[in-house]
C-alpha cells in the first residue's frame, strides 16, 4: 500500500456533505480502535475519535462549495505532501479534474466505491459516514 502524508474522505448523507482529513501516523493509530466493528456509531468514546482528525466539518449539501474551497486550501497550503482523497462517486469526475489543475500529480482521488473493503481507507471512509447520519439524525430530531 502507498503510504500518503494525509488522507481526506468527502461523502454525501442524505442532504449534508462532510470531510475529514487525517495525518498518515494518525490514520494507523486510529484504525486499532476501529478495526473490530463495522461503523463508528459502536466506538464508546465518539470524542476521542474525532481528536485525531487533523479538520472535520458536516455542512448542508447547498454549502458543498465550501467544503471543495476547504479542500483546495488544504491542498494548496500542503503542496509538498501525498494526499488520498476518497470522494463519493456522483462527484468524482468533477472534483478529481479540479484537484488535477490545481494539485497535479501529487493528490490520488479515488471514488468510494474503489475502496477495498477491511483497509485502513475502507475503515475511515465509515466514520464520516456515521459522523453524516449522527448529524443527519440529530437535525432530523430538532424540527
Amino acid at each position: 500500500m502507498k503510504e500518503f502524508d494525509y488522507y481526506i474522505f468527502i461523502d454525501y448523507s442524505v442532504n449534508l456533505i462532510g470531510y475529514i482529513i487525517i495525518e498518515n501516523k494518525k490514520l494507523f493509530e486510529l484504525i486499532p480502535r476501529i478495526s473490530k466493528f463495522t461503523h463508528y456509531k459502536e466506538v464508546k468514546n465518539k470524542k476521542e475519535v474525532i481528536n485525531y482528525f487533523v479538520k472535520h466539518k458536516i455542512k448542508e449539501m447547498r454549502q458543498n462549495m465550501d467544503i471543495y474551497l476547504e479542500v483546495f486550501d488544504f491542498l494548496k497550503k500542503h503542496s509538498n505532501c501525498i494526499i488520498f482523497i476518497s470522494i463519493d462517486d456522483h462527484e468524482y469526475s468533477n472534483f478529481e479534474k479540479f484537484v488535477r489543475v490545481i494539485d497535479g500529480n501529487k493528490t490520488i482521488v479515488k471514488p468510494e466505491s474503489k475502496l477495498i473493503k477491511n483497509t485502513p481507507e475502507y475503515r475511515t471512509s465509515l466514520v464520516l459516514d456515521t459522523l453524516l447520519n449522527i448529524e443527519r439524525l440529530k437535525r432530523q430530531n430538532a424540527k
